[in-house]
């Protein structure tokens, strides 16, 4: 029987608690990747992990702001400073929960 190659030939074992495995399932879940992925990632500060429902909202409020801009556009066209001024505001606010969101968190 040929051994199988793969990306990771290495292996090692950590002892751990059964509730410190449960964790480590959990947030490997949320995540929507592999247990092994998911150290990887927090061991050597690989891609951040963020959870699907947060690359969902992030998405969101992307497309979102996109829209927000284009009437920002249209309310400076029409001489409308208060209804600018109101987007604006709208606006930062959606960035600031793209940057919360996005930012390395647990899940």
């Amino acid at each position: 029987m040929k051994k199988r190659i793969t990306k990771y030939p290495c292996r090692r074992t950590v002892r751990i608690t059964q509730a410190e495995d449960e964790k480590l399932q959990t947030q490997a879940a949320i995540a929507r990747i592999s247990v092994a992925e998911y150290m990887r990632r927090k061991f050597f500060g690989g891609r951040p992990i963020i959870a699907r429902t947060d690359d969902l909202a992030i998405r969101e409020l992307r497309r979102l702001g996109g829209l927000l801009k284009h009437n920002i556009q249209l309310a400076s066209n029409a001489n409308q400073p208060k209804a600018w001024h109101e987007m604006r505001e709208t606006l930062k606010k959606i960035q600031a929960a793209i940057d919360f969101l996005g930012q390395e968190n647990d899940p």
